[in-house]
């Protein structure tokens, strides 16, 4: 345990800055609890924290505290709304990364247009749940090779945060649709459904693009919830990914919010 005093102005006592495990600290100001840091590994490897305070003052003190006993680099994300919180970790010394959008997606193939659409010839939607998981592993797997090995930002998508075993990228197949050609999978689609529906991914193989292939995925994925009683779904597109902006914008998805992922 590690207590740093710091006269923050909130009482006649000093506020203490404590350690109170591996990665997670209190501000505590006469007992009270008055702000709190944590610091988490996600299963993409880096490091993100968190500070949770009433002040800007404490925010600094737990900033200074936690960044002097972390490696770096350090990330974090925060509701660009929030412009307080964003100014505290800029103050900390922490830069914009990217800029991610959250779009509202809706469900209805008569207000996405994807009513009448058909998936290319030869090309068959394997719906979630059903596909072959090594093929599964397999497109996942190219597909992440052939993103890094192109423009090497498949770090700079967002971050992996469900925990999952090292090197296996694919956390619950049941939640993966797929484009099928005869002998391999071409692209696929995550939909998650927990909280609200999610479109976690979108992606085809290199060569196989322009061909409507993530417009049939996306077809199917809608279409699917439209028929569970969902009138909408959300997903997150990187502001730097126009193809992506362009696919859901042109089937009425609507930009609600933003995010930032900051670097120290």
């Amino acid at each position: 345990m590690n207590t740093k005093p710091f006269t923050s102005g909130l009482s006649e006592n000093a506020v203490m800055i404590t350690r109170v495990a591996g990665r997670q600290w209190h501000a505590l100001d006469d007992d009270l609890v008055v702000g709190r840091g944590h610091a988490q590994h996600r299963p993409d490897g880096r490091l993100f924290v968190s500070i949770d305070a009433w002040h800007d003052a404490t925010f600094d003190r737990l900033a200074e505290a936690m960044l002097a006993e972390l490696p770096a680099p350090l990330y974090t994300v925060v509701d660009e709304a929030d412009v307080e919180l964003t100014a505290g970790w800029h103050r900390a010394g922490f830069t914009i990364r990217r800029r991610e959008w959250e779009y509202v997606v809706p469900t209805d193939p008569r207000v996405t247009g994807l009513d009448e659409l058909l998936p290319p010839s030869g090309i068959t939607i394997v719906p979630a749940g059903q596909a072959d998981e090594g093929l599964l592993r397999a497109v996942d797997r190219a597909i992440r090779d052939e993103v890094e090995a192109a423009v090497g930002w498949w770090q700079s998508m967002p971050a992996e945060v469900i925990p999952r075993a090292e090197d296996d990228t694919i956390v619950d197949p049941s939640t993966y649709a797929v484009a099928a050609a005869p002998d391999r999978y071409l692209g696929l689609i995550r939909v998650v459904t927990a909280i609200r529906p999610r479109i976690g991914l979108v992606a085809v193989r290199a060569g196989e693009q322009r061909r409507g292939i993530a417009r049939a995925l996306l077809a199917h994925a809608l279409g699917t919830l439209h028929r569970s009683g969902f009138a909408e779904a959300w997903t997150e597109v990187q502001e730097s990914n126009r193809a992506a902006s362009a696919l859901f914008e042109g089937i009425g998805a609507r930009p609600m919010s933003s995010n930032l992922e900051l670097v120290r």
